[in-house]
């Protein structure tokens, strides 16, 4: 290509790069389309973001590359870095200039190479149809000896007036908790060492306008679609530079490559909107829905058999509790945990994937059948990555426990890793699996994996990385040998939550978890990655196994109620009364599902942080739902009226409360007082409607319907 500006346009994005005079692109512009520009106008551009030249400083001007390159004066954190182990090189760290730039169709491939240095470096940066910046950085050792390589991080240029950040930490059972601070000069960093994606891992680093909120503000996000040890990063330099960033965290020696091989970053997924997260998230929503395996948009009702039986296994037991589910209208049942060798507890059995001949002595096939027989799917719970010393595989393999010395590391839920990198152990494993998916009619595997990984080598190099491309490519195997299966990402509830594995399943687990207070945070927030319908949400018992809470079932319903929703309660021990408000609640989500799958997620805005808004909107905007819920320990009397956003400003929508009655419960109907009325779309964003007097931890659901 000529030295001339490079302008990328799609889904209401533009990105606008430009050569220096050393041939070097930079991203001159990242946000909002700037409309058709000739040659002459991006001329002009680049020509205005040219920055100057201090007195005390380079002779020449500097520009930060597509890869930031301190070679070139940056002085922020290097986009490659690694060193050389024999061979003739003589330079340490590459220095990359007269780039070679590939336009295509609003993509473009960047490749330079610096012989001195023996690297050779392409990066791939393109727009999806939703507007979604795609980016990743390869290196190939181009000369003599081992390139180690430390990082190859990918960065994308954000607008000076963003001036905040938004991340998000947490732990088991409380994940995505959201963090918010001033953005200075520096570096504010998150790294996720766990192996995994991490219970405290940010799904995203936001930089946007002050006071950016779901419907408001300028923003830019960064997320690193990557499932082992990664970065994400937001960075201010003496210089200028505004730069968000992400890659993979590699260990010392972790990634060396021979002459001639090559390393390729994970992507690096851009988002950018001019008017709050929402429509931040919608473009990383509309690549999910993209790139997930089948791309179903009404998932099956689920039953988990966990926290209603725990390790209690027994045909007439799960046989029974299956009954129920089908009396309601689940659609899927899974038995979770305790089916295989010697699984009377969380002790022992992990890494034998064979059915327990003392709990099932006629195998699975009799529950199965079973299952099917009642109308719904079957699906299983395994934790494939991970062993129990306490196990057959463990005995008579002790080399397959993934260790970074003689001893074995500390004990998590008494269970180890399984090393996927020794063939024999993932060859074992993969056959193990395949014999349960030929010999069983399994429509879905919920996939846990409930352990770090730290302190762990393979071939005396740190084992992250391999493990978990072994981890991706077990998955590949088992899909492609069963197009059909569905599986579910559980990683002690959200701990492997990323854009690069749901390219290979179809659900997350986003916690542990099912208390509805704290589910209405976590799944707000684990939506600014991840489309609703992905998501699963499920209604458990009265009293939340991990908090102690009590709720109504209405509250617990409702915060299921417009994600992937399933039950975990004993159904079999529950009165017919309670058992049919369960069912209604269920034919209630049947009827908005539909929607679910292809509308739009909203988080309209409210001025008091005791109510929680969540809507999902029809994709031509002929129907709406929202569940209003009060996450509040005090009563919320007189909010604020409800802003409903979303929805067409020119068309006119009937409301009405779309809530099943609970049996011997107050009568709420006709306590909204809006119930009924007909407002168009921008009356109900602008103005509002008013809330019912709301109890603490209370829920309601509300239903707009275009009319003529």
């Amino acid at each position: 290509m000529s030295r001339d500006p490079v302008h990328l346009t799609r889904g209401g994005v533009s990105v606008v790069l430009a050569r220096d005079d050393a041939g070097i692109p930079s991203a001159v512009h990242w946000g909002a389309a700037l409309g058709d520009l000739d040659d002459r106008a991006l001329a002009a551009l680049a020509a205005a973001r040219r920055p100057g030249v201090s007195r005390s400083s380079y002779d020449v001007p500097r520009l930060t590359g597509v890869v930031p390159d301190v070679t070139r004066g940056f002085s922020g954190t290097p986009g490659l870095s690694g060193h050389r182990v024999g061979g003739t090189a003589g330079a340490a760290a590459p220095s990359l200039v007269d780039w070679e730039v590939l336009v295509g169709d609003a993509a473009i491939t960047a490749t330079a190479d610096d012989d001195e240095a023996g690297w050779s470096v392409t990066l791939q940066l393109g727009l999806d149809d939703a507007g979604l910046i795609h980016a990743r950085t390869s290196v190939t050792n181009t000369a003599e000896g081992e390139l180690h390589l430390a990082s190859a991080l990918t960065a994308l240029p954000v607008a000076a007036h963003a001036t905040e950040l938004l991340d998000l930490t947490g732990r088991w059972c409380k994940e995505r908790t959201p963090q918010r601070h001033r953005w200075v000069q520096g570096t504010h960093r998150r790294d996720a060492r766990h192996g995994r994606t991490g219970h405290d891992a940010t799904l995203l680093m936001v930089a946007g306008t002050p006071g950016f909120t779901f419907g408001s503000g300028e923003v830019w996000a960064v997320h690193t679609a990557w499932s082992g040890n990664h970065t994400h990063y937001a960075e201010r330099t003496p210089e200028g530079d505004c730069l968000v960033g992400g890659g993979e965290l590699l260990e010392p020696g972790e990634v060396v490559l021979a002459p001639g091989e090559t390393y390729r970053s994970p992507w690096l997924l851009g988002s950018w909107s001019g008017a709050g997260l929402d429509p931040m998230s919608h473009r990383l929503h509309a690549h999910l829905r993209a790139v997930t395996p089948r791309a179903r948009t009404e998932r099956p009702v689920i039953a988990n058999s966990w926290e209603a039986v725990y390790f209690d296994h027994s045909l007439e037991r799960i046989a029974e509790l299956a009954d129920a589910a089908a009396g309601v209208g689940v659609e899927r049942f899974v038995l979770d945990d305790g089916w295989f060798l010697g699984r009377r507890d969380d002790t022992a059995g992990l890494g034998d994937w064979q059915v327990d001949a003392e709990v099932w002595p006629q195998g699975l096939a009799p529950l199965v059948e079973h299952v099917t027989g009642r109308g719904m799917e079957f699906g299983l719970w395994v934790e494939p990555e991970m062993v129990n010393l306490d196990s057959e595989t463990a005995r008579r393999h002790p080399e397959r426990v993934l260790r970074g010395r003689t001893e074995v590391p500390p004990s998590w839920r008494q269970q180890q890793v399984l090393d996927l990198q020794d063939e024999a152990a993932y060859d074992d494993l993969r056959d193990a699996l395949l014999a349960l998916l030929d010999d069983l009619d399994i429509a879905y595997l919920k996939w846990d994996h409930n352990r770090d990984l730290t302190d762990v080598t393979h071939d005396r190099r740190p084992a992250v990385h391999g493990q978990t491309l072994a981890a991706y490519g077990l998955l590949d195997e088992l899909r492609e040998a069963h197009p059909e299966l569905e599986i579910e990402s559980c990683s002690s509830g959200g701990g492997r939550v990323d854009a690069e594995v749901l390219t290979r399943t179809d659900r997350i687990w986003p916690s542990d978890t099912i208390d509805p207070l704290e589910r209405q945070h976590l799944q707000r927030w684990t939506s600014l990655l991840v489309p609703p319908e992905l998501m699963g949400s499920h209604v458990g018992g009265p009293t939340s196994h991990t908090t102690g809470r009590t709720h109504a079932l209405r509250y617990r319903a409702a915060t299921a109620l417009l994600h992937s929703f399933g039950i975990e309660w004993d159904m079999s021990r529950l009165d017919e009364a309670t058992l049919a408000e369960l069912a209604a609640w269920i034919d209630l989500h049947k009827q908005v599902r539909p929607l679910i799958g292809t509308g739009t997620l909203v988080h309209p805005d409210h001025p008091d942080p005791a109510v929680l808004v969540t809507g999902v909107v029809a994709a031509d905007r002929s129907e709406a739902w929202y569940v209003v819920a009060t996450v509040a320990a005090t009563e919320t009397q007189h909010p604020a009226p409800l802003l409903l956003t979303g929805l067409d400003p020119d068309r006119t929508y009937r409301l009405s409360e779309e809530l099943p009655p609970a049996p011997g419960g107050a009568d709420l109907s006709g306590t909204w007082s809006a119930r009924g009325a007909e407002l168009g779309g921008r009356v109900l964003a602008t103005v509002g409607v008013a809330l019912p007097v709301l109890d603490p931890e209370e829920a309601r659901v509300l239903r707009l319907v275009a009319v003529a």
